[in-house]
């Protein structure tokens, strides 16, 4: 185990305020809300030190939306860095894209009140979106696609190595399925990947944490949601099917998330019919 998973977290249930980021000295003192953070963190350097997310003195562009699971990212985050077990620089950045009635004062007030660099950038692809795409088309790619391309210019511009996004289990399994059932491919959200460009990582520090873990701890922690009123009010999306299939499996027989989730990284190539990944003509034995 490298330096920065060494050290064990703090097993007290209660803190003194004092030690801890300022984000989280308002944070519950119970027990309940300790094991869920402590679970959260846990699963997070899991995922940092397998996949090998770390190379200190790195600077990281955090990107949060305003949405639960971004804003568990950066608490996350700046909760491991606080502690000395995350030595890299992180700048928090929010991608203002024009949305009707974005709430614009909500994150950099957030962010000022406790002492967070950030940056806000402001670019207007919700119109782009809207004009390209016919009414009741979903949105969700294109506008992914451009929110992408604007976060790593900016972390160019910022001398930032990695652009660290707050997918979790859910959208991992979401994926793979998506990808199974409509794409005939099996592939999911890596951990880690390079963009195109090669000069730009992609990190999914959460890559292991549950989403109901996830809502759980940012309403704990009560932080300041923004609803997604572009892609999240559609109904009929294909990751909502997948979502519900899952969610179905889960109340049938409770941890089979766990199991996949551990299973995208358990693969054994001879076992599947990719001739690419295996080279079956290879074999030899006696024939009867």
């Amino acid at each position: 185990m490298n330096e920065i998973v060494a050290k064990d977290l703090i097993e007290e249930t209660a803190e003194d305020v004092s030690g801890v980021h300022p984000l989280f000295r308002e944070a519950p003192r119970t027990v309940e809300f300790n094991k869920l953070r402590k679970r959260l963190i846990r699963l997070m350097r899991e995922a940092i030190e397998k996949f090998a997310m770390v190379r200190p003195g790195e600077r990281w562009l955090v990107a949060i939306s305003g949405g639960k699971d971004s804003y568990g990212l950066l608490a996350l985050l700046l909760d491991l860095k606080w502690r000395g077990l995350l030595p890299v620089e992180l700048l928090a950045c929010n991608l203002d894209q024009g949305q009707p009635n974005f709430p614009k004062h909500i994150l950099p007030a957030f962010l000022d009140k406790l002492g967070i660099e950030h940056r806000i950038e402001y670019q207007d692809t919700y119109s782009i979106v809207t004009d390209k795409l016919s009414d009741g088309a979903t949105y969700c790619a294109l506008c992914s696609r451009l929110r992408r391309g604007h976060l790593y210019r900016i972390a160019r511009e910022e001398g930032c190595s990695a652009l660290v996004l707050g997918h979790h289990r859910e959208d991992s399994l979401e994926t793979f399925f998506m990808n199974l059932f409509h794409g005939g491919r099996l592939a999911a959200m890596p951990p880690r990947l390079l963009n195109d460009e090669g000069d730009v990582e992609v990190l999914r520090p959460l890559i292991y944490c549950a989403e109901d873990d996830l809502a759980k701890f940012t309403e704990a922690m009560a932080f300041p949601i923004i609803p997604c009123d572009l892609c999240g009010s559609q109904e009929g999306l294909e990751r909502n099917a997948m979502k519900a299939m899952l969610d179905g499996i889960e109340r049938r027989m409770p941890g089979r998330k766990d199991v996949m989730i551990r299973a995208l990284g358990n693969v054994r190539p001879s076992h599947l019919l990719d001739p690419k990944l295996f080279d079956f003509a290879a074999l030899s034995g006696e024939r009867h």
